[in-house]
């Protein structure tokens, strides 16, 4: 036999072999045509494929326990919050007023919920933004070494204490001046605008490159190829990197002791009035160290109410994350 380079090498049955196609009857993969060698053994489970199926197996076993004891530890901390502040949670906790002298039994939290509301909402309008705008310079118009540096103070500025920006914020607008819930909104966003940017950053950059490339190729300014395709496919991911960052806030006490800890009994809304706003870290606080024999119960249910808000918050972020990835 000959093609175009020549004859082709005569192919010789080994002694003993059949003439007729043999089925491989381990894999079904039909018929083997004489004289051509059989891959078949090399799909037959080895040593070294049932040590990986072993090993792949136990690190599954081992995420899945790391998962299920995480999940426990947070059902341990809720349930100990909840069960230790069930005997003061009430409607009447929940809508009048505290005691007019400090370590009164009776009243209740409506001033330090509104409070908190207010000066979280406030801390994540001025965060919000300038977190994602940073993070969107970082991962799309950035140089290498400018990116390199602003993670690096994004990295240091997550790190510092949050007493240390409760004293600079205190400095800023506080001396000379007064207390203000504008003040430790300030100081909240500070607390969250790192954890805002650096978590958005990473869900910019899961975004597939093939979107940005396609938008290139179709002559679309890239202003509007971020405004219109990176941010809606992060959405969600931005959602749940301000989530986090609003529980990193609302839990804050120190800052709020030092700008926001004078205050009067009743409801107030007013960020840039001329005292501080109630809030529940700073009567947590105080509870705790009342001379109030209910004072505990009580500071453990205004932190169920915390609890309460930032799952609040989770929900209705992650409600308008799926409404808005419906409608797309």
């Amino acid at each position: 036999m000959t093609d175009a380079f020549g004859p082709l090498p005569a192919v010789t049955e080994p002694a003993g072999s059949a003439a007729q196609p043999m089925l491989d009857e381990q894999d079904n993969l039909g018929p083997v045509t004489p004289g051509l060698p059989d891959f078949s053994g090399s799909l037959t489970p080895s040593g070294n494929l049932r040590r990986r199926q072993l090993i792949s197996g136990f690190a599954g076993g081992v995420q899945t326990v790391a998962a299920v004891l995480a999940v426990a530890v947070l059902a341990i901390v809720v349930y100990s919050v909840v069960a230790r502040g069930a005997s003061v949670l009430s409607w009447h906790f929940l809508t009048q007023d505290p005691p007019l002298i400090a370590g009164e039994a009776g009243g209740g939290i409506a001033p330090e919920i509104v409070g908190t509301v207010v000066i979280v909402a406030l801390a994540t309008a001025i965060a919000m933004p300038l977190g994602i705008l940073i993070a969107l310079y970082l991962t799309e118009f950035a140089g290498r070494w400018p990116a390199s540096a602003f993670k690096l103070a994004l990295d240091l500025l997550n790190g510092l204490p949050s007493i240390v920006i409760g004293l600079f914020v205190f400095g800023l607008l506080v001396v000379g001046q007064h207390q203000s819930g504008f003040a430790a909104s300030v100081a909240i966003a500070i607390i969250m605008l790192p954890l805002i940017a650096r978590a958005t950053q990473e869900v910019l950059l899961l975004v597939p490159a093939s979107l940005r490339e396609a938008a290139d190729a179709l002559g679309v300014a890239r202003w509007r190829t971020v405004r219109g395709v990176v941010l809606p496919t992060a959405r969600g991911g931005i959602l749940t990197a301000t989530v986090l960052a609003v529980a990193r806030g609302a839990g804050e006490t120190a800052p709020l002791i030092l700008l926001s800890s004078l205050f009067g009994n009743t409801v107030s809304v007013n960020p840039f009035g001329n005292e501080g706003l109630a809030n529940i870290p700073y009567y947590i606080f105080t509870s705790s160290e009342s001379a109030e024999a209910n004072g505990f119960a009580r500071a453990w249910g205004a932190a169920s109410v915390l609890l309460a808000f930032i799952l609040v918050a989770s929900v209705v972020a992650r409600i308008a994350n799926s409404r808005s990835t419906l409608s797309r």
